[in-house]
Parts: C-alpha cells; structure tokens; sequence
C-alpha cells in the first residue's frame, strides 16, 4: 500500500490533471501529472523521506518525475497546497499567499498588494531586493532581513536574485516579448470567439459567475496559463477585460507577466508586457 502523503500529494496531481484536460490544456503535460500519481502510488517509500534526505535532486531522480513536477511536489510538501492547483480551481488568492511568509500579516499582506501591486512570491522577493520594501513605513531592517531570508527557503534561491532595471536585458531563462505577446494574442482571440474554458474565481465573485476564461498553451518547453487579471487594482481601474496575466513554466520554474495596452507613449494603444517596456517598443520598430 502506498505511504498516506504519497497518496495525498498523488490525489493533488491526479486533480491538476483532470483540470489541465477539461481547460484545453495540452494532453502531454495532462498525461505527465497522471503518471506522476501513479509513480507515488507504486512507491513503498514516503516522498517526504526522499526529500527530507535528498532534496529536489533526490525528486527529480524518480521515475517520471523530472524537473518541473519535482518543484511541484517540494511546493506541497511545504506548504501544504499548491498554488497552481488554487489557480486552476479558480481559488487563487494571492493576499493569502503573500501572508503565508513569515513577518508578513494581513495589514502589510494588504499594502504588498495594493500599493505595490504584488501577488507572487517572485514578485515579492524582487520587491525585497530592489528597494521597494523599504520604501513601506513600518518595515524595518530585522523584518526585511527575516522576508528575503524566508523568500530564499520558499523559493530554493542559493543565492540574492540580481535587479534587472526597466529596459535592462532580461534573464536568459525568460521567454521573448514577442512570444508573450503572440500568447496575449491567442488568449484575447479565444476570449473573442467565446472558446475557451470559464473560471468563476473565488475573489471579487460573490454570485460565483463562472466568468474568467483560461488558455492553457504551449511555446516549446514553456507552458503558458493566460487569464485576464482578477486582482483587486484590476477592478479598481476597471482593467478585468485588458490586463492578461500569463504564468509560465518552463525549465527555469514559473514565472509570471502581465500584459496590458499603453495607455499613453509612443506605445499608446499596443499590447505590452509590463517591465518590458522597451524591449516591446524595439520589437514595434522592428529592430528586435
């Protein structure tokens, strides 16, 4: 019989599957986490264990596991759940996310949030490295330094992240603006075409309106999720129906972009992706 958290994290991927195929996602990446779940059902051995003596290496030597679902099974057994899972239920809250790091509670979780428009850990964790943290009145250096060093657990970071300016070349691992855009574009024609799977999220929906669409679609080794943003600033600038957010995983982990139209520049009225500014404006002008 297999171990009860092998079953348990089993049963979370077997959902993240059965999920994936009824939003359209591609039947590779379904077929990957089900046969994930079967691999933990089969193991005598608790994944805990594994982890707790090997680390992500000794979870990403199992059979059928590899890299990505690897960092998906080390994200629950730390935390206890799965934020793609709470995305794809349409139960993603990222006030509550920001709260689960330690130093942070619901008034500053709040503030992360509105005032900085924060809503994943890697955002947060460039915030702490930037600066921006420290421009929040009330957050010291003890509690800063108690943040990132929490973030650098959470997150598997070995060392600081480096801050990459506006405009500034972008991490290899991150994925071209044209790409992104050419994403925002095949999410943006589903929506048109009224095609694409419907979400009723949790937030802002209190008669649970099944109303925000998912894409679920691929670029190579990336992975993308598309949905219009669902966030509190989104509503409060009437934004749902512009802003797309994309969260991409790919073999470097999961990043997130959002893309919006500009609303003043020479970009005025083009799709952009946000921090990234000039690259999309050199991609405009053809010299990308």
């Amino acid at each position: 019989m297999p171990h009860s958290v092998n079953e348990d994290i089993a049963g979370r991927l077997d959902e993240v599957a059965r999920l994936l195929a009824d939003q359209g996602a591609n039947r590779f990446r379904v077929q990957a986490y089900q046969q994930a779940a079967t691999e933990l059902r089969r193991m005598a051995r608790p994944v805990s264990q594994i982890f707790a003596e090997e680390g992500l290496a000794g979870l990403e030597a199992l059979p059928g596991i590899g890299h990505s679902l690897a960092r998906t099974i080390r994200d629950l057994l730390r935390n206890g759940k799965l934020v793609l899972l709470d995305r794809l239920r349409g139960d993603h809250d990222p006030l509550a996310l920001l709260r689960s790091v330690p130093g942070i509670g619901p008034v500053l979780g709040g503030r992360l949030h509105e005032e900085l428009g924060l809503e994943t850990l890697e955002e947060l964790e460039s915030a702490a490295h930037d600066g921006r943290l420290e421009t929040l009145a009330g957050l010291g250096p003890k509690r800063l330094a108690g943040i990132r060093d929490s973030l650098a657990h959470r997150l598997g970071r070995l060392r600081r992240p480096p801050v990459t300016p506006v405009g500034a070349p972008v991490e290899s691992g991150d994925p071209p603006v044209g790409e992104l855009l050419e994403v925002d574009a095949e999410y943006r024609r589903g929506v048109a075409a009224d095609t694409l799977k419907k979400l009723a999220p949790r937030r802002f929906n209190p008669t649970r309106e099944a109303w925000l669409p998912v894409l679920h679609t691929t670029r190579g080794t990336r992975h993308y999720t598309a949905l219009f943003s669902n966030s509190a600033r989104a509503h409060e600038r009437h934004q749902t129906r512009d802003w797309v957010v994309l969260y991409c995983d790919g073999p470097d982990g999961e990043r997130q972009f959002t893309v919006i139209t500009a609303a003043f520049g020479r970009l005025k009225g083009r799709r952009i992706v946000r921090g990234r500014e000039a690259e999309c404006a050199a991609l405009a002008e053809g010299r990308a």
